[in-house]
């Protein structure tokens, strides 16, 4: 026992409740109601966050018919059609699974209007933190005038999930006013991806590149420019995540 018999608590040694709770488990939704504005961009990068800090992910491909980010992790992730029952089960009771590996879904836009409303009829946020699984939103801002309404709308049905805009300049850019256009959408906390220039963007559309093996041993044949280019496109995003990870660790300790 700690002197002074401190385990957090007046007294005596952690609740046996609290020692038998399931690791925290993220479950992390890449989403949007338009297409064409990084959302599996994001799914790529957090999956690659993950496996830079030697850690596993789950991912679900919620398009059925250019399952891009499926493509890109084969072993890890599962592609599902969640406007058929079967894809729905197949995804929603692996998220409920509470194993401390992140889950991140890439949600295609043209299953948004469905997959919210499913997944607050069943329950999912309170049946998902009885077992300590976290739902964080990750809505991908545009320069539509309906973008900021959908946020907002998504705000109020599930009030409690945190929801992280996301701004990517290169997929979705806002132009000259872009802090205006943000300032329409809900306070939520915000994370930036930045523009890449072209011939770097080309060399991420690679099926062969792989950002966390990048980041160890970058392609021997890779230009030092593009190398240095993608660097820094890359690790201010990835400072991003873990800027996030250290700020909901320290919310949710209870003593230090």
């Amino acid at each position: 026992m700690p002197p002074g018999g401190d385990w957090g608590g007046p007294g005596g040694p952690p609740d046996d409740a609290e020692q038998a709770r399931p690791p925290r488990t993220y479950v992390f939704i890449c989403c949007a109601p338009h297409g064409r504005v990084g959302v599996s961009t994001t799914a790529r990068l957090l999956s690659d966050y993950f496996l830079a800090t030697r850690r596993g992910f789950l991912g679900f491909d919620a398009d059925p018919h250019e399952p891009e980010y499926a493509l890109r992790f084969p072993a890890r992730v599962r592609n599902v059609d969640v406007a058929a029952t079967q894809g729905q089960v197949a995804m929603i009771d692996r998220l409920l699974v509470p194993d401390g590996e992140a889950k991140i879904i890439d949600l295609w836009s043209r299953s948004y209007e469905r997959f919210f409303p499913l997944i607050r009829d069943i329950g999912f946020v309170e049946e998902a933190r009885s077992g300590n699984i976290e739902p964080v939103i990750l809505f991908h801002a545009d320069s539509t005038q309906t973008s900021p309404a959908a946020a907002y709308s998504l705000a109020t049905a599930l009030p409690t999930v945190e929801t992280l805009l996301i701004y990517n300049e290169g997929a979705a850019p806002l132009g000259e006013k872009a802090q205006d256009r943000l300032a329409l959408y809900p306070p939520h906390r915000r994370l930036k991806i930045g523009a890449l220039d072209s011939l770097v963007g080309r060399t991420l559309q690679s099926a062969d590149l792989s950002l966390s093996y990048f980041l160890i041993d970058p392609p021997a044949d890779m230009s030092l420019v593009v190398r240095a280019g993608l660097k820094a496109w890359l690790m201010p995003v990835f400072a991003q995540f873990r800027a996030f990870e250290m700020r909901r660790a320290l919310e949710e300790a209870t003593w230090l």
